[in-house]
């Protein structure tokens, strides 16, 4: 019997009662389909998986989406991004290296590949090996946000368009840190500034570090509405740490959290996390098809 324990008031559940690692059926994808919609986060505790049991898994919960990283500089299709500082190989790489520095971009407020013109819809994450200290992942829910709203800001958003763009954000990190490659892969994408679930009918905004402008706006009264959103989003009270612990799977729904990675010594500690994305759909043919 599935058991649901909430992690945060606003979002967040701890599940139990559920075998992810074998193949699920019909009924189990629907419920944890409705979890995601419902909770928004969800947590796995003690689940055995590898690299072929979490691909399934994604492919049960719809199309994988291509890792960005291998596709943009190398032109290689992968459905796997390593999340720390642990290679494949076992190796672990120190706080100079420039992947350890480059993955500082994850530190800042973000939804994962809102700067593709289809954007993921969840992320899962299967959890190996974390630091003994730090490590951990923030998140915030934009739809809890967009309740706190003010009526007149609400509709002030509501037909915004904005521009993602990834060499925008990382920009950040190094002026030099994405890669000609990369860069070209990747181009600024038009996304909805607010968004509608819809199953349920709820509403939240789009925001994040790849949240560059909005468009037909001039660049000062851009960042002043988007630093605001996310600034309402992100107020400490309704921010959830998540502190990885070894065995556990958890997904996420990136239509309507932001996250950030709190950072942790890699000249110390081992970190190798893997991550799989399941692609969502155009925010632009959302909007149209409510």
């Amino acid at each position: 019997m599935v058991s649901v324990a909430p992690l945060h008031p606003e979002f967040g559940a701890r599940i139990s009662g559920m075998d992810l690692h074998v193949p699920l059926t019909t009924d189990q994808v629907k419920t944890v389909h409705d979890l995601i919609d419902r909770y928004s986060f969800l947590c796995f505790p003690d689940q055995s998986f590898n690299d072929a049991r979490q691909l399934a898994l994604t492919c049960s919960l719809g199309e994988p989406e291509e890792n960005h990283v291998a596709l943009g500089q190398r032109g290689v299709i992968s459905y796997f991004g390593i999340i720390g500082n642990v290679q494949e190989d076992g190796s672990k790489l120190g706080n100079r290296d420039r992947h350890v520095v480059f993955s500082t971009g994850n530190n800042m407020w973000h939804t994962d590949s809102s700067f593709r013109p289809v954007p993921s819809y969840v992320s899962i994450m299967c959890v190996y090996e974390v630091p003994g200290e730090g490590g951990h992942t923030q998140f915030v829910s934009t739809r809890s946000a967009y309740e706190r709203l003010p009526d007149a800001l609400k509709t002030e958003i509501e037909p915004l368009t904005v521009i993602h763009d990834y060499v925008f954000s990382r920009s950040k990190v190094s002026p030099d840190a994405v890669t000609p490659s990369h860069a070209a892969s990747l181009p600024p994408v038009r996304q909805r500034l607010v968004r509608t679930n819809p199953r349920t009918g709820a509403r939240n905004y789009y925001v994040g570090s790849h949240a560059k402008t909005v468009e037909g706006w001039e660049e000062p009264d851009s960042r002043r509405l988007l630093d605001d959103l996310l600034a309402r989003a992100v107020e400490e009270e309704h921010v959830y740490t998540h502190p990885w612990q070894p065995g556990e799977l958890v997904i996420w729904d990136n239509r309507t959290l932001l996250h950030r990675g709190t950072g942790y010594d890699a000249d110390r500690y081992r970190r190798y996390m893997r991550q799989t994305r399941v692609r969502g759909v155009s925010t632009l043919e959302e909007a149209q098809a409510q």
